[in-house]
């Protein structure tokens, strides 16, 4: 099982964290209107939203606040929805993918909107640069920069070529890109620990290394189950992306695979910061186990790859992402690793979210596919909009095909593995 055990004692994020109170376990029954299960962006979003509207709510959060993958990602944010608008014109029309479109660029508003509101210090930083590190790809990247202005108006992309782009990141393994100025990076545990705050300011009571192990339905109420006592409430939210447990039921663990992916941080590089990603935006390339990047505000290179399927991380973390970190950005074969750590995602088929009301009142959001720092607070939102009848939002992403892993309870977890190391192998040829 992939457990959240808290945030890793060798996590730059945590080290460098806006400081955040312990919160208290559950130690007794407890009534409200609304229990969310998980203490991330998604959780977060939905008890901030309740709360703020009046409404009772409870968060259970097995380990600490922002512990899981919100608090341990590469800190990314991406614009639209994780697959491109290309993609769901394809498979749910145009109206739908528009409609997609218009809540992804809600999702960013909500996003800034909740930093500036709260005034969460979490370094937020604008620019996103996608790097093909194969040749070739100019004339799909000029494709889609004329399709997402001439269809969907959104005129923030830009080419960049391959001489520029080497002065622009310091390195020249890279053959030209895009850059989205709708993009860019933050600090992905003080945004969390931020929005806790919020959520608490706002009436929300959250209780950490408190694990939600059942749900039932007693009468017209749904009771959740923990070690030391139960919360009675009318509606249920779970969350926990690649936490997912059997909480969460068949249905969304046959839909949501945990896979881990791996970060490191450099000590302050000095001058030589200057010299690597100029603009200060963040980098994701083109792989399918992409390596993505960014600066931090002290000049340390914060470099992700890598990723396992299986719980439980290499044993050497510096060493597997340095590796890594190397084919990109060999000069910086003399700077010291101060931090590495891992987290636990979940992904899909289709790499869609999946997002489901698996039964009257109880209603789940999972399956980012690494595309959560925007797109999971507003999701939150929507399960709370939802659990108040507001379901429009919910009811649209119902609509996103999430279909179960082939090969069943057995083969569905090798069989997987299987695909994802092929695609893994391709990056290396």
């Amino acid at each position: 099982m992939f457990a959240n055990t808290g945030h890793p004692a060798t996590s730059w994020y945590a080290a460098t964290a806006t400081p955040f109170p312990t919160l208290p376990e559950l130690q007794q029954d407890a009534r409200a209107d609304v229990c969310v299960v998980g203490a991330g962006y998604t959780g977060l979003g939905a008890a901030l939203e309740l709360a703020r509207r009046g409404v009772s709510v409870v968060v259970l959060e097995a380990a600490q606040v922002g512990s899981g993958g919100s608090g341990r990602n590469g800190g990314q944010v991406h614009t639209g929805q994780r697959n491109d608008q290309a993609w769901l014109e394809k498979r749910l029309g145009r109206d739908d993918a528009l409609r997609l479109w218009t809540m992804s660029q809600d999702a960013r508003a909500h996003l800034l909107g909740l930093i500036a509101a709260h005034g969460i210090a979490c370094d937020f930083v604008p620019g996103m640069i996608h790097a093909r590190h194969r040749e070739g790809g100019e004339d799909e990247d000029a494709a889609h920069i004329d399709f997402m202005r001439d269809r969907y108006g959104y005129d923030q992309l830009a080419p960049i070529g391959e001489a520029a782009l080497a002065r622009e990141l310091g390195t020249d393994v890279y053959h030209g890109g895009l850059i989205d100025h709708g993009g860019g990076h933050l600090h992905p545990l003080n945004l969390a620990l931020g929005m806790a705050r919020a959520a608490r300011t706002a009436g929300a009571v959250i209780h950490e290394r408190t694990r939600a192990t059942a749900w039932r339905r007693e009468g017209g109420a749904i009771v959740v189950e923990t070690p030391r006592g139960q919360v009675t409430c009318d509606q249920l939210i779970l969350t926990g992306d690649g936490y997912l447990d059997d909480l969460a039921g068949g249905a969304a663990r046959a839909r949501v695979m945990p896979i881990n992916n791996f970060i490191l941080a450099t000590e302050p590089l000095g001058e030589r910061a200057d010299q690597i990603i100029r603009s200060n935006a963040a980098v994701a390339d083109s792989r399918f186990v992409i390596n993505y990047f960014r600066k931090s505000p002290d000049g340390r290179l914060i470099f992700g790859g890598g990723e396992n399927y299986r719980p439980g991380f290499p044993p050497d973390l510096k060493a597997f992402v340095r590796r890594r970190m190397l084919r990109v950005y060999p000069d910086l074969a003399d700077v010291k690793v101060s931090h590495a750590w891992g987290g636990t995602l979940g992904i899909t088929v289709h790499r869609a979210p999946f997002v489901r009301e698996l039964a009257p009142g109880v209603r789940i959001a999972a399956g980012y596919s690494g595309q959560g720092v925007v797109l999971a607070p507003w999701f939150g939102k929507l399960l709370a909009d939802a659990a108040l009848g507001e379901g429009e939002g919910v009811e649209l992403l119902t609509r996103l095909p999430t279909p179960p892993f082939p090969g069943g309870r057995w083969l569905r977890w090798p069989l997987t593995v299987a695909g994802l190391s092929w695609y893994a192998l391709r990056d290396r040829m």
